[in-house]
C-alpha cells in the first residue's frame, strides 16, 4: 500500500476523525498511487493516521479507517453488516417500508459511497474512483450481509463519475415481483434512468408530515419529480393536488404512482413546466405549496446566486398561498447552511408582506446519518411555515 506523509500540523483533522485529506496537506509520497488505490496516511513525525482511497484532486484521500489498523479481508462484509444493523435499529425495513438508504457516505464511515434499497434491489452509486474500483466487492458484501433481503445489486455510478462504465447489475438476480413501499404507499422506481438512484428517500418523514396536514386542502407540489409528496397529500385526503416538474418522464412517473395507489385522477393534475416561470403566470391560490427544488449551488462560488434563486422562488410561492395556508420549503444545497436558508426565507417573507410563523424545522431521516466529525453531511434543511 503506498504511503502519504502529511505536512506538520495537518494531522490534526484526521486525529479528529474528519474523513477528507486535501491535496495541500500532503508533504510526500512513498510509492506511486493511482486513482482508486488504497493508501496509508502518516503524520510528519511518522505516526500512523489511518488509510483511505486515493484520487487526484482537491480531496486527495477519503478515509476509511483511522489509527494504526489496516483493512482486513472482511472489511466490506463487516461494513455492510454494521450498516444493516444500524438501519434495523431505526426500524428499517418494515412491512410498510422497504425503500431506505443503507449507506450514506461519510455518515456511515464510507465516504464516496451511497447505497439505496428498493424492495429486493440495492442500488450502488459511487462518488469516488476508489469506491468504483471496489464496487464488485461492495456488491458481494451487500448480498451476504442482507441475509436474503437483497436479491440483486445494481450499479448507478456512471452519471455521478462522468464515466461510460457502470450502470449495470453487479451481483445477484433481479426480482421485480416485490412492490416498493414507503409508509404503505407504493412507488415505481426507475433507478436505471431516474435522477440520483431513482427516488428521493431523504424526504420520507417530511412527506408523512405533509400527509397529516393535507385533509380537505388544495396542494401544489412543485419540482415534484416522481410525485412522492403528491401521493402522500392525496393519501391525507387533499381535495386536489397539482404536480409540476420540468421533466416529462418525471411527470409520467408521477401519474403512474398516483394511479397505482388507487387515487381518483380527477383529484390530481400533472403538468410539465419550468416551475419559476410557471409560478410567475399561474395565479391560483393554494392551501399548501411544496417547494423542493434541486440543489441550486453545489460549490461555494455559486452560493450567492443560489440564495437569490431561493429567495425569488419562495417569494413567488408566498404570493399564492391562502391566509392560514402552509409552505413546505426545502434546500438540499450543502453550501447553503441551515441559518443562511432561514435568513433567505425570512427575506422572501418580508418582501412578500405576509406574516409567517415556523411550525416545523425539517431535516434528513435516520437512514441519512450525519457524522459529528463531518458536519458537511447535513445537507437537507426545510421549514414548514404558517402563512397569514
Amino acid at each position: 500500500m503506498p504511503t502519504i506523509t502529511l505536512k506538520f500540523g495537518k494531522e490534526r483533522s484526521l486525529q479528529r476523525f474528519h474523513p477528507w485529506v486535501f491535496s495541500g496537506a500532503i508533504h510526500r509520497y512513498e510509492g506511486e498511487p493511482e486513482d482508486g488505490d488504497r493508501v496509508a496516511l502518516k503524520a510528519a513525525n511518522g505516526d500512523a493516521l489511518g488509510w483511505g482511497q486515493y484520487q487526484k484532486g482537491s480531496i486527495t484521500v477519503r478515509m476509511l479507517g483511522f489509527g494504526a489498523d489496516l483493512p482486513n479481508e472482511n472489511f466490506w462484509l463487516e461494513s455492510m453488516q454494521r450498516c444493516f444493523r444500524h438501519r434495523r435499529s431505526a426500524g428499517l425495513p418494515n412491512p410498510d417500508t422497504n425503500i431506505f438508504r443503507l449507506v450514506h457516505g461519510e455518515g456511515d464511515g464510507l465516504p464516496g459511497l451511497v447505497v439505496d434499497i428498493y424492495g429486493s434491489t440495492a442500488v450502488v452509486q459511487c462518488h469516488s474512483l476508489g469506491m468504483f474500483a471496489e464496487r464488485k466487492a461492495i456488491a458481494d458484501a451487500i448480498l451476504e450481509a442482507s441475509s436474503g433481503l437483497i436479491a440483486a445489486v445494481y450499479d448507478k455510478s456512471a452519471e455521478a463519475l462522468g464515466r461510460k462504465e457502470g450502470n449495470d447489475y453487479l451481483a445477484g438476480t433481479p426480482d421485480n415481483s416485490q412492490p416498493c413501499l414507503e409508509n404503505g404507499h407504493q412507488f415505481r422506481i426507475d433507478f436505471v434512468q431516474g435522477q440520483k438512484t431513482g427516488f428521493f428517500i431523504d424526504q420520507r418523514e417530511n412527506r408523512a408530515l405533509l400527509q397529516r396536514y393535507a385533509k380537505d386542502r388544495t396542494v401544489l407540489n412543485t419540482f415534484c419529480y416522481t410525485g412522492g409528496f403528491s401521493v402522500y397529500a392525496l393519501a391525507g385526503g387533499a381535495s386536489r393536488v397539482d404536480s409540476v416538474d420540468s421533466s416529462k418522464k418525471a411527470i409520467e412517473l408521477t401519474q403512474e404512482n398516483v394511479a397505482i395507489n388507487g387515487f381518483n385522477e380527477n383529484q390530481h393534475a400533472a403538468l410539465v413546466a419550468d416551475v419559476p416561470e410557471w409560478l410567475k403566470t399561474h395565479r391560483e391560490a393554494y392551501d399548501i405549496i411544496v417547494l423542493d427544488p434541486p440543489a441550486f449551488a453545489k460549490h461555494m462560488d455559486a452560493r450567492h446566486r443560489a440564495v437569490q434563486a431561493y429567495k425569488r422562488l419562495n417569494h413567488l410561492a408566498l404570493q399564492q398561498i391562502r391566509p392560514g395556508g402552509l409552505l413546505f420549503t426545502f434546500s438540499c444545497s450543502q453550501v447553503v447552511d441551515r441559518e443562511l436558508f432561514r435568513h433567505t426565507i425570512t427575506a422572501a417573507a418580508i418582501e412578500s408582506g405576509r406574516k409567517i410563523s415556523v411550525l416545523h424545522q425539517l431535516t434528513q431521516p435516520a437512514d441519512h446519518p450525519v457524522s459529528v466529525y463531518h458536519p458537511e453531511g447535513e445537507y437537507l434543511k426545510g421549514l414548514v411555515l404558517l402563512v397569514d
